[in-house]
Parts: structure tokens; C-alpha cells; sequence
């Protein structure tokens, strides 16, 4: 065990001096790959992901969603073997995007409301894009055409909910976590009466609450616009260093085996380390190539995530017990899913693309903040909507399914 922990960090010890020695060697490059980070940042995730930091942990402090949790629970629990909670976290995940379902995931594993494979389930598949930029940035600005918005949700939410329904059978042997009933009776009752008890357990004053909120969130996109620079930052100097050479012939290679375009291969790298940067170079790719094929890779690097990404869902879930494989596995399996899915769907999606959605504020990139915050609730709530009706017919077929069996096994 200590050969391999001094192995592991002489290796890391060559890594970090390899990447120090890269910026001395290209600044400029270097300096420019953080200017682009911080306009990232700053324009994209802080609008769309700070108001949702702290909304979620003013619904943890009031009880809302443990009221949730209550509610969800007998939903839930059959099609994807979580808890009830476990319904917030992908409603907040799928609106709001990554690593927003990680941290409220790590929230419900420090108050014990659900177990360690349970929050390697919820992880996995509430790791997603949020709808906005999805549309906003993706859809409209790196590919100019809104209409390619419902085949990316589709093929990206889609997978999510394939994911969700793989990972139920991850950790089969682990005793799930029972739902707390603080009474009986009717299930509104029972929800209303979470909420009240989780509201007295945490006993702080509005104002405590929201100043706490404000400064953790605060805290937290820190954190991610850190990765995001220090990612971008990275995949510069070592792509001006020829480093990436090697990976640029192996994903040239796939893409060829795969029927891809090869040229595709440049959007492939940059999004295995930040997404934001490989869906641009997606969407910006040679006019000649399938489109088809250009929205499958942009499928793919939206649910792979980046290594930026997952950076983030490492340094939120450091203090609990999820492990970083699981999340791994998912990640690549969604991508790989949902580029599927993308190349399943386009040519029957095609009838659909002619339907612009007028009914959604029109995106405009001068002036994105205005433009996330108009986006913000027709669009969150029509992915939250649809997701939850998709759950629900999944539940309304499993309790078919058993009652039919349960009727058969009655026979025998």
C-alpha cells in the first residue's frame, strides 16, 4: 500500500512540474487560456449555477425537501432505488446542471438521509447539463440553431434516465435507507409534517439562513470557476507543448472505427477536459462535416462532462464515502448513449426541427446574465416537467408489471 501512495505521488509530483515547466514555456497561451476560463465562468455558470446554490440550501434549511422527499418516496424508490429525497436532487440537477446534484447529494449523505450506494445512484445520473445552456449556449451559440435544442435534450435527459435505471442495480446488496415517518396518515400530512420537523432541527433564523446560503455558494463557485481556469488553462499549454499528439491519433483512430468524422477529433480533447470549450469546438467545426455528426460529439462531450467537471464532483463529495469509480463509469457510458442517441433519433427529430420554440425568450450573447434569468423558468421547468412525467410512467409500468405478477404468482 505504501509503494503504490508513493508511486501514485511521484507520479502526480512529474505531472504537476511537467505542466509548470509548459507555462514557462508558453505564457501567452497560457495567460489566454485563463482569460477564456474566467469569461466562461463568469458568463455562463455563475448566472446559471449561483442562484441554485443558494435556493437549494434555503430548501434544505426550511424542510422543503425532506416535504419532497415524503412525497416522492413510493415513487422513487421502485424505478430507481432511492430514497423519495433522491426526487429533489434530479429535479434541482437536471435545471440547474453539474455538479449542483453532487452537492446536494453530499448535503443528504452528512444528514444520514441516504447511503453510500444510494448517493453513488443519485450522483450518477443527476450529473447533467442544465436546459439553458444546453439551448442557450450550445444549441444557439457555438451551433446557431435552436431547432437542434429538442434532439440534444432528448438524446442528453434521455440517457440521464438510462443511466438512472443502470445504476439501480449498483450495490443490489446494500439495505436502503429507510424513510423517517414522523406520522401516520395521509401522505400530504406525513410530508408537511417532515418539513415542519426538519425546519425545528435546524433552528436557524431567516437571516442566519440566508447570509449562510449566500456565503457557502459563494464559496462553492469559487471553487468551480477555479477548475474551470485552472482546466483550460492546462489543456493550452499541453496542446501547444505537441503533448496531446499521442491522444489526438488515438481519438482520430476511434472516430474513424466509430464511422465519425475524424476531424472531429480536436472537440473530442478539449471536451474530455472542459465541456464548455469541446462543445464550442464541436459546433464550430468544418461546415462539410454531417451535422449529424457534429451534434452527436457535442452530445457526447455534454454528458462525458470534462475533466473540469469531474474535478468539481471529486472535491464535493472528498468528506463523504462515494466513491469516484462509479461516477466514472456512468459518465462515459451516459456519453457514449447519448451520442447514440442523438444518431438513433435524427433523421424521425427531423419533422420536429421546422417547430421553433417561440414560446421561450430568445437568447441573446451580448447579454447573457438578462438572457439566463428569462431562460430560467420556462426552460428548467419544462425539463423538470417532462423528467418527472417520464418517471412517472416508468412507475405506473412497474406497478403494472408487479400486479400482474403478483396476480399470475396468485394463480399457481
Amino acid at each position: 500500500m505504501e509503494k503504490r501512495n508513493f508511486t501514485a505521488a511521484l507520479l502526480m509530483a512529474f505531472v504537476v512540474i511537467a505542466i509548470i515547466l509548459c507555462l514557462f514555456a508558453f505564457p501567452h497561451a497560457g495567460l489566454q487560456a485563463a482569460l477564456r476560463g474566467v469569461s466562461i465562468w463568469w458568463d455562463v455558470l455563475f448566472p446559471a449555477l449561483f442562484p441554485f446554490f443558494v435556493i437549494s440550501e434555503i430548501m434544505l434549511g426550511f424542510g422543503i425537501v425532506h416535504f419532497f422527499g415524503t412525497l416522492l418516496d413510493p415513487m422513487m424508490r421502485p424505478v430507481f432505488r432511492i430514497p423519495g429525497i433522491g426526487g429533489f436532487v434530479v429535479a434541482m440537477g437536471f435545471a440547474a446542471g453539474y455538479p449542483v446534484g453532487a452537492k446536494l447529494t453530499a448535503q443528504l449523505w452528512s444528514q444520514k438521509l441516504v447511503n453510500r450506494e444510494e448517493g453513488e445512484r443519485l450522483v450518477a445520473f443527476t450529473t447533467s447539463s442544465d436546459p439553458i445552456f444546453l439551448i442557450g449556449a450550445v444549441s444557439i451559440g457555438f451551433f446557431h440553431d435552436a431547432s437542434l435544442a429538442i434532439i440534444l435534450a432528448v438524446a442528453h435527459y434521455g440517457g440521464s434516465l438510462m443511466i438512472g435505471l443502470m445504476m439501480r442495480f449498483h450495490g443490489r446488496k446494500s439495505p436502503p435507507t429507510q424513510q423517517k415517518s414522523v406520522s401516520q396518515g395521509w401522505i400530504w400530512k406525513r410530508a408537511f409534517d417532515s418539513m415542519h420537523l426538519a425546519r425545528i432541527s435546524d433552528g436557524r433564523s431567516i437571516g442566519t439562513l440566508l447570509s449562510q446560503s449566500i456565503l457557502q455558494s459563494l464559496n462553492l463557485i469559487f471553487v468551480v470557476g477555479g477548475l474551470v481556469v485552472f482546466f483550460s488553462v492546462v489543456l493550452e499549454v499541453l496542446t501547444e507543448a505537441k503533448v496531446m499528439n499521442a491522444m489526438y491519433l488515438l481519438i482520430d483512430y476511434l472516430l474513424r472505427f466509430t464511422g465519425l468524422p475524424p476531424q472531429l477529433s480536436q472537440a473530442v480533447m478539449n471536451g474530455l477536459f472542459e465541456v464548455t470549450i469541446g462543445a464550442k469546438a464541436a459546433g464550430n467545426a468544418p461546415a462539410e462535416l454531417a451535422l449529424s455528426s457534429k451534434v452527436a460529439i457535442g452530445a457526447f462531450i455534454l454528458s462525458w462532462g470534462g475533466m473540469s467537471v469531474h474535478a468539481q464532483i471529486v472535491s464535493l463529495l472528498s468528506h463523504t464515502n462515494l466513491r469516484y469509480m462509479p461516477f466514472l463509469i456512468s459518465r462515459f457510458i451516459h456519453a457514449l448513449v447519448s451520442a447514440a442517441i442523438v444518431l438513433i433519433i435524427w433523421e424521425p427529430m427531423q419533422a420536429f426541427r421546422d417547430a421553433k420554440t417561440v414560446f421561450m425568450p430568445q437568447y441573446d450573447p451580448s447579454s447573457p446574465v438578462l438572457s439566463y434569468l428569462r431562460l430560467l423558468l420556462p426552460v428548467s421547468g419544462t425539463v423538470i416537467l417532462a423528467s418527472f412525467t417520464v418517471i412517472a410512467g416508468l412507475f405506473a409500468a412497474y406497478s403494472l408489471l408487479r400486479l400482474v405478477y403478483e396476480k399470475v404468482g396468485g394463480t399457481r
